[in-house]
Formats: C-alpha cells, structure tokens, sequence
C-alpha cells in the first residue's frame, strides 16, 4: 500500500464522508486499483474546536494529535484535516507529525482567481477570531468580507443545524448571509467551514458568485501530492467555480 493518504476526520463525519467522496470523484481512474489508497479516522469524540478557542473549552489537540499518530501507524504517509477551524493547531500537529501535511487554507487560497478582489468568507467564530484566512488573504493584498454581526450568528446557526442534520433550517439560515456578502461585493465565497459545502450543496447555480470550496481544494491537492509521489501525470481537473453569469 504506497503512499496512503490518512484523513484526520470526524469534524463532523458528514464531511469526512464528503472528503472520502471527492477523492473518489475527483481521482481519474478506470478501475479499483487505480484509486488513492485513504485511510479515514472519523472518531467524533474530538473536543469542540469554536468551544475550545472562543470559551475555554477542552483542548481538542490532544486528540488531533493521537489520532494523527494513530492513521501513521496505520501507514499514512500524508495527513489532511477536513476541518478548518482545527488548523489552528496545524502548525504544531505538523511538528509532530512524521507523515507529510497539507493545510487546507493554502490549498484554498491557490484556487482564487487572481482577478478576484473582494473575497466572502463563510466560516466558523473561532475561524474567524483566530485570523487563519485573514492573515494569508493581507498577505495577498485581497479584501475581506465577512457576515456582520447576525449575520455571522446565523452561519454558526446553520452549521449547527446541519450536523444535527436539519438541511432545510441550515440553509434557510446561510442562503441570506451568502445573499449579504455578494451584495456588498464579494464577487468569489470561500466556503471554509466543511460543512457549508453541504448546505449549499446543488444551490450554488442560485447566486450570482463564484465559490471556492475548502474540502474540495484540499482533496484536489493531495491527489497531487499522489500523483507526484507516483510519477504520474497530474490528471486532477482545475476547480469548478460556480457560474457568474
């Protein structure tokens, strides 16, 4: 088994398993054999991260990081974690880690159109509080722009309503926030909380903006990874953004 891909999950499972289905979807292969070999770790006793950073919650890392070590022994070779706000701690699981990593908010910045200015970001508090996007988008010279004040509290709202598994509240209360952003300039939305990818799901078509989605960004670049490990021509397919016509 060469060069195993591991995915640190179970922040939430449904994207874990949406992770382990854009690898499957993604990855150019005319039968089994040719599909990445993954090893996913969902176990969903991992601490609450927003809870952790904004009100002095239990730590999650010790957990990211026995469970990190657990997909090593495993015979992982390259580590990603469908999670962003988790990569808050990216840095120091990375200096523990004897796999390779990749980290999901360079992943998804590479995806931007260059000629994309003013950039949304549907996230979680804590994503939003500790900067992860923030700091790399200055870096870049971009604008950011963020739901505002209940604005932001219908987002956490609706990421809580689709792990708890109510789709129709969670998008009822995301679509106008994603509406918010695009009226006041966002021309192109990182979805960068997992599960946002899937409140909005087929619903893209219905704004008139562009998305970036974080999961599939990080799927996209450690099929790279593989492929360059292998030899292989790198066959992945360039991002599909929502039409905004």
């Amino acid at each position: 088994m060469q060069h195993t891909i591991g995915i640190l999950g179970g922040m939430g499972p449904a994207a874990t398993a949406d992770m382990l289905n854009k690898f499957v979807r993604f990855r150019h292969a005319g039968q089994d054999q040719q599909h990445i070999p993954i090893i996913a770790c969902s176990i969903p006793d991992i601490p609450d991260r927003s809870a952790c950073l904004l009100s002095g919650g239990p730590s999650p890392y010790d957990y990211l990081e026995r469970y990190l070590h657990m997909l090593e022994t495993a015979g992982a070779e390259c580590i990603v974690i469908p999670c962003n706000t988790a990569h808050y701690w990216f840095d120091r699981l990375q200096h523990s880690a004897h796999a390779e990593m990749i980290n999901i908010l360079d992943a998804t910045l590479a995806e931007l159109p260059h000629a994309s200015q003013t950039v949304g970001l549907l996230a979680t508090d804590a994503t939003l509080a500790t900067g992860l996007y923030q700091h790399k988008l200055d870096q870049q010279g971009r604008t950011l722009c963020v739901p505002e004040g209940d604005g932001q509290s219908a987002v956490m709202q609706a990421i809580y309503a689709y792990k708890a598994g109510d789709i129709a509240l969670s998008q009822a209360l995301l679509f106008p926030q994603v509406e918010a952003l695009i009226t006041r300039g966002a021309d192109i939305i990182i979805m960068g909380c997992t599960e946002i990818p899937l409140i909005i799901g087929a619903e893209e078509a219905r704004f008139n903006c562009g998305f970036i989605d974080s999961t599939a960004a990080l799927v996209r670049a450690a099929i790279r990874w593989y492929e360059a490990k292998n030899g292989e021509t790198v066959l992945n397919a360039q991002p599909e953004l929502a039409s905004m016509e």
